[in-house]
């Protein structure tokens, strides 16, 4: 490795240090300094050990995972109907036979069982699933977690947490230890969307709620938020939102957010993160695989954002036609923080292309990614490819500065890395560092 340029005064303005990198070191550099770095994942649906069997790991989650389902009725002649009927053992098999040993498992979601299998020295071209089975079935799960984490590089995940299923609810009435390396965050889908057919779990818990949310319904509401609030102590709430969300309208989901989720929100000092674009079940058939993308109309997002200054929001767009219209919002309102490459999106590729223009329009302020993780050791292979694009991503950014006149340093490159994973999140969420310190 060529030696530092070693400078001891520039007119221009560029550091005058001995530790500016010369153009040959910046790869290299942004890829120790990545690989070093502990990443916050801002959303996941993952659980402690205590939350029992809602929390997902071991190589048959990691099969049945519904991406690798919708590819498996790709390739198989096996109807949904049929594999349904088999038991998760039976359907692992299946996924393996046909993905991983008829054919090569060159997709993003194979190649990312591929790499959890060799990050724990497992065999990856076996014929069957004897020895994984086996290594999976003899972990503690405590320490497997922390062996986990570790090889992700990851120091925190936020879970998915909703009030109204009924099997989290059990978890959180019984206090459950929630250890600090998971953070919660309120998910809103079943009150926000799917009001209709939920009330009256919140009126049979005594909260004076009705069908319509009139009356003292908004109030109630939020009472019920506030109550969550101090059981969950999320660090932000959430929604997911079709890609024909409309904001405002006369709808009884207008009405929520407006009157009961952004009140809350703001009383509470907690973000509330929307994530738009998701068409569910258009193929009902294969279940969590069969949600498919829309492109949104983004006004939603511009008239969220004037109207209610006081709240800050995190938004992710399912659609890759959405990106460039979210960029653009997010340069007039300082209260919206782009992040991730949600679900659809989450391919290198496409998180590469992305992320490149947030960064050209951007800066350093937006969130890159997170994993939406379903079971545990997906994170592995999830920020591992990430740590990958944002290598090529960052470096040449950095040489692009270079090239137009400003020196690079090592502690540029740390300072910048820690704003993207993990900084930017802290302070989105810091009025809530300052409830829990007052509290």
């Amino acid at each position: 490795m060529k030696a530092r340029a070693s400078i001891k005064s520039n007119s221009h303005g560029n550091p005058a240090r001995a530790d500016l990198l010369i153009p040959e070191q910046i790869d290299s550099t942004v890829e120790e300094i990545l690989a070093a770095t502990r990443f916050i994942d801002i959303h996941t649906h993952l659980y402690p050990p205590s939350f029992g069997k809602i929390g997902l790991w071991g190589i048959d989650e990691l099969l049945t995972y519904h991406y690798l389902e919708a590819e498996f009725f790709r390739f198989s002649a096996v109807t949904p109907e049929d594999y349904w009927e088999l038991s998760k053992r039976e359907q692992a098999d299946a996924i393996w036979r046909t993905l991983f040993v008829e054919n090569s498992p060159i997709s993003e979601a194979t190649r990312g069982v591929i790499a959890v299998l060799q990050a724990f020295h497992l065999p990856t071209g076996s014929t069957d699933l004897s020895i994984a089975r086996d290594f999976f079935a003899t972990q503690d799960l405590q320490a497997h977690v922390q062996a986990v984490f570790q090889k992700a590089g990851i120091s925190t995940v936020v879970m998915t947490n909703d009030p109204l299923d009924p099997e989290e609810q059990r978890v959180w009435m019984s206090d459950a230890s929630v250890p600090p390396q998971y953070q919660a965050a309120i998910r809103l889908d079943r009150i926000v969307r799917y009001w209709s057919t939920h009330w009256q779990v919140l009126a049979k818990q005594d909260y004076a709620v009705d069908e319509r949310a009139q009356g003292k319904s908004a109030a109630e509401i939020r009472r019920f938020l506030r109550d969550w609030h101090r059981r969950m102590n999320p660090v932000y709430m959430a929604v997911s939102l079709p890609d024909t969300f409309q904001f405002p309208d006369d709808s009884v989901r207008t009405k929520i957010l407006k009157d009961a989720v952004l009140p809350s929100c703001r009383e509470l000092g907690l973000p509330l993160s929307l994530m738009i674009g998701v068409r569910n079940q258009v193929n009902p058939r294969i279940r969590l695989g069969g949600d498919a993308v829309g492109r949104a109309d983004l006004r939603a997002v511009e008239n969220l954002c004037r109207s209610f200054p006081d709240n800050r929001f995190l938004i992710s767009v399912l659609s890759r036609e959405n990106q460039h219209q979210l960029c653009v919002y997010a340069r007039k309102f300082n209260n919206l923080m782009p992040f991730g490459c949600w679900w659809f999106l989450n391919n290198p590729s496409i998180v590469e292309e992305i992320t490149r223009e947030r960064i050209e329009m951007l800066g350093t302020s937006f969130i890159p990614q997170h994993s939406d993780a379903r079971v545990l050791e997906q994170v592995i292979y999830k920020w591992r490819n990430t740590r990958a694009t944002m290598t090529s991503v960052l470096a040449n950014s950095y040489r692009l500065l270079a090239r137009d006149g400003r020196g690079i340093t090592r502690q540029m490159i740390q300072r910048d890395v820690e704003k993207l994973f993990q900084c930017n999140f802290e302070k989105w969420v810091s009025p809530h560092a300052k409830v829990l310190q007052s509290g």
